[in-house]
């Protein structure tokens, strides 16, 4: 079975945007346009491939064409620039990264790596528990996540071991943990996660103190760093990787570890396409080769 080039933009546009409005507009067609080759394409596979929503979703047929795909575009320009000569066309990588290996060893040793290569970064940050999901629903060919099977027709390559310390300021510890933490306690001191997805505080507490998720209050910061700053604050306490504390941040005034005697480790795995292009599989070794350097080792 052929697949329509200009159908198969179209489709990749539609699910990258979330619309056929905003693929028009990518694409410089009419959404009508974008639509009758939607509706071909379909026509072609026998079933639908976009739920017609806000935003436009991949049908499970849709999922897996999507997923072909982008592996695909991404073998053709490989092999349009060797064939051309143009070994140093800037290409993109659509990986999806959690906001942790980011804030810490991803980009210090990665990034001569990335301009030597004219690598453009297309990145999806989420928790290392949610960042499959985006490999699965095809939208990228490359993630860091703590699921350790890999998807069908993909490999699943150790990374290593993240390690989490739970740490507070010394004003909040003096504040709500004077004694140390207790069930009471933790359950009314104030928890700084990352977002709604994140589970690292919550498992600690259940496993520790038997409180389950909505047994204790909590902010929600998004963004590692400013959420570092705020632990040391004093606005709340939480999981910091062991990877973005220092001597200084640990020293006299600064932040305390409130379980040294309970680290929490994540371990964390690289997941690619077993078929790829020669840029994208040499991009994904050096991925777990730095992982390596900075993360304990499984």
């Amino acid at each position: 079975m052929d697949i329509n080039a200009k159908q198969a933009t179209a489709l990749l546009a539609v699910l990258d945007t979330g619309s056929f409005e905003k693929a028009a507009g990518r694409l410089h067609l009419t959404a009508s346009a974008v639509s009758q080759r939607i509706r071909a394409l379909e026509s072609q596979f026998g079933k639908p491939l976009v739920v017609r929503n806000r935003p436009c979703l991949p049908t499970p047929a849709g999922v897996r064409l999507l997923q072909y795909l982008r592996r695909a575009s991404q073998l053709e320009a490989d092999f349009v620039a060797d064939l051309n000569g143009h070994d140093d066309a800037m290409w993109t990588a659509v990986v999806a990264v959690n906001a942790d290996s980011l804030s810490t060893w991803f980009f210090p040793e990665l990034t001569e790596d990335l301009l030597r290569e004219n690598v453009l970064l297309d990145l999806t940050v989420d928790d290392q528990d949610h960042t499959y999901r985006s490999l699965e629903a095809g939208r990228t060919i490359g993630c860091i996540s703590s699921e350790p099977r890999p998807m069908r027709g993909c490999d699943a390559v150790p990374i290593g071991v993240m390690r989490y310390r739970l740490m507070a300021s010394r004003g909040f510890q003096e504040r709500w943990f004077p004694q140390g933490m207790t069930r009471q306690s933790a359950a009314q001191a104030p928890v700084i996660a990352y977002n709604r997805k994140d589970e690292l505080q919550s498992r600690f507490l259940k496993r520790q103190f038997g409180l389950l998720p909505d047994g204790f209050p909590r902010h929600y910061l998004p963004i590692p760093v400013p959420r570092l700053q705020a632990i040391e604050h004093g606005l709340g306490y939480g999981m910091v990787p062991e990877l973005l504390l220092n001597e200084s941040a640990m020293g006299c005034g600064g932040m305390v570890d409130l379980a040294p005697h309970h680290p929490t480790d994540v371990a964390l795995y690289w997941h690619s396409w077993k078929v790829q292009s020669p840029r994208m599989a040499s991009l994904c070794r050096r991925i777990v080769e730095t992982g390596r350097k900075s993360l304990r080792s499984l």
